[in-house]
């Protein structure tokens, strides 16, 4: 059933309080998602020479042939391409990135000298890719990320490919180089892990039954719009623009998805920018 929230009052907002996430508490979720990706990669995959996609898998791809750590690697990897895309990256997102990389990075060194906690390769390879993919999806739901490969790959322009193909390519390229160097079995449990992984950032991002989507109705959709991924990284997207005919003048109409979680947050943020906006809650389409 759907619930709409209507409020119309010409109250002020107070200007001095607003009840969002704090930039620590957006810092500590990536950093919990960097810790958890670590955990997965140093105490599950890594042991048995299991390998991932991204930067991530080819940092790991490059540690087990050349034997050097695989925190310098995820370090080395990572920071240049963020650097050399920085125009073109939001700063709260380089900074959260950064700070992700950098904890992923020291947590793979710390747990470097610890055995690992499955003997069973299959078994590492499933929840291995499930810590690591939550961990990625943790960082990216807070507004950072511990792969760039991804976000580096849609900055580049090549004929006809497009950049998932591109991110595609350089995965099978990661996979197949990992089958050559380690045996087609390992090669098998890294892409059971990379299919785990894959699956797994998704539930931290979309929040499947916990997920709702949100119609906000208001003459200030682009102040809202931005203030949303300012606080929730949350992109919404115009259903109506104010320039559309046939409606009110000025009025637009944004849609978005978050989490059950969010939705005291999602109100204090869109009543800090209009009070008299119009919030719809659906079950996710």
């Amino acid at each position: 059933m759907k619930h709409q929230l209507r409020v119309h009052s010409s109250r002020k907002a107070r200007g001095g309080f607003k009840p969002l996430i704090p930039t620590f508490g957006r810092a500590a979720g990536v950093i919990a998602g960097a810790s958890l990706a670590s955990v997965g990669l140093e105490l599950f995959l890594m042991p048995h020479s299991i390998v991932v996609g991204g930067m991530t898998g080819l940092s790991a791809l490059l540690a087990l042939t050349t034997e050097m750590r695989l925190g310098l690697f995820l370090f080395l990897l990572n920071l240049p391409l963020l650097f050399l895309y920085r125009k073109n990256i939001h700063g709260s997102y380089g900074i959260f990135t950064v700070i992700g990389v950098l904890v992923f990075s020291l947590g793979t060194l710390v747990l470097h000298p610890y055995p690992s906690l499955i003997d069973e390769p299959l078994l590492a390879a499933l929840i291995g890719g499930l810590s690591l993919g939550l961990g990625l999806g943790l960082a990216l739901r807070f507004g950072g990320a511990l792969d760039v490969a991804e976000k580096a790959v849609k900055q580049l322009q090549y004929g006809r490919l497009s950049p998932e193909r591109i991110l595609l390519m350089l995965n099978c390229l990661i996979l197949i180089g990992a089958g050559f160097h380690f045996g087609f079995l390992q090669a098998l449990y890294s892409v059971i892990a990379y299919l785990s992984a894959f699956e797994a950032v998704k539930l931290p991002v979309q929040g499947g039954i916990f997920t709702l989507t949100v119609r906000i109705k208001s003459r200030h959709c682009a102040a809202i719009q931005g203030e949303l991924l300012r606080y929730l990284n949350r992109s919404a997207v115009y259903r109506l623009g104010p320039e559309a005919p046939g409606d009110e003048e000025g009025m637009g109409i944004l849609e978005f998805q978050c989490h059950r979680l969010e939705r005291s947050r999602l109100i204090s943020i869109v009543h800090q920018c209009d009070r008299e906006s119009e919030i719809t809650f659906l079950p996710r389409k």
